[in-house]
């Protein structure tokens, strides 16, 4: 059996053939067209052909995108490529293709990915966290995405950071409309905006990290402080979920210290006497999440 997987992003499709053993086949990687549906399905038509040309076989094609179905319309919600928003992309894909199509949040895929053959293999509960240019979250369960009712499980980024304290609130300003989302904290974009608040440069995420680890005191205390806020929002997660295992991905999961310093720290907010959950950096990186759309077509327990 050979899986395709597709992850659907802002700027770029990329695609892979899987063999049953989880072997990588064929990858393809191209531009997504911005602002323009109808492109985009033709874009994601051809990588497909592609894919069924390198590989001589009629995969079946999982898809991960930045967005969901609305159980209630059957339309796409939540997308950042918000020109998916409103349209019946799974079906429109599905008839185009002439097969069905399983299609899953890119945060469902990143963790389903790590949960088959990746940091969390084997585990019965997995908590996958995308800690990047946002903060995705999806959940699996013995080997299944668990969606949830309204196809939002593990979106703990558009929560209120957990037990803020006076400087932390309202907090900065979401794009869903609301102030003082964990997402607002913890994305690339909002460590950077913490280290401009209290005094330093206009710096990406990474490179404030770098002065961190170079010794500078003012990028060190705005680590610490990431960390106290990424040991509270878990903490809120592990104390609803209770999982065997938090994987992290995105850029902000290359950070060693997190590994370390996260688990000391968010002890004093979980409701327990001790905490066996494991914190681990996700094993395929980058490919997770296309890895994980591949997955989709796993048989399901």
């Amino acid at each position: 059996m050979v899986r395709f997987g597709i992850d659907l992003g802002g700027t770029k499709i990329e695609a892979l053939a899987l063999a049953g053993d989880g072997r990588e086949m064929h990858r393809r990687r191209v531009p997504a067209p911005r602002g323009d549906y109808d492109q985009t399905m033709r874009a994601l038509l051809e990588v497909i052909a592609a894919l069924e040309r390198d590989t001589g076989a009629r995969g079946t094609v999982g898809i991960g995108i930045p967005g969901a179905v609305s159980p209630a319309t059957g339309l796409i919600k939540n997308a950042n490529s918000t020109w998916l928003i409103g349209r019946p992309f799974h079906d429109d894909l599905s008839r185009a293709l002439g097969r069905p199509v399983r299609l899953a949040n890119d945060a469902n895929c990143f963790a389903l990915s790590e949960a088959t053959d990746g940091a969390a293999a084997g585990a019965a509960v997995v908590f996958g966290v995308i800690i990047g240019t946002g903060t995705g979250g999806g959940l699996v369960v013995n080997g299944r995405v668990l969606p949830g009712a309204n196809a939002i499980a593990g979106e703990w980024g558009h929560n209120p950071l957990p037990a803020p304290d006076d400087e932390e609130r309202p907090g900065p300003e979401c794009y869903c409309g609301r102030s003082g989302c964990i997402e607002t904290f913890l994305s690339g974009p909002g460590l950077a905006r913490d280290y401009i608040r209290h005094g330093g440069e206009d710096l990406t995420a990474v490179e404030v990290a770098a002065r961190a680890a170079d010794g500078e005191p003012r990028a060190t205390a705005c680590l610490d402080r990431y960390e106290r806020r990424v040991a509270r929002a878990l903490a809120s997660v592990i104390n609803i979920v209770d999982p065997d295992v938090i994987v992290l991905g995105g850029g902000l999961s290359n950070l060693d210290r997190l590994y370390r310093r996260v688990p000391e720290l968010w002890g004093a907010h979980v409701f327990s006497d001790r905490i066996d959950t494991a914190l681990r950096r996700a094993k395929h990186g980058d490919a997770s999440g296309v890895r994980g759309a591949a997955w989709l077509w796993e048989p399901q327990p």
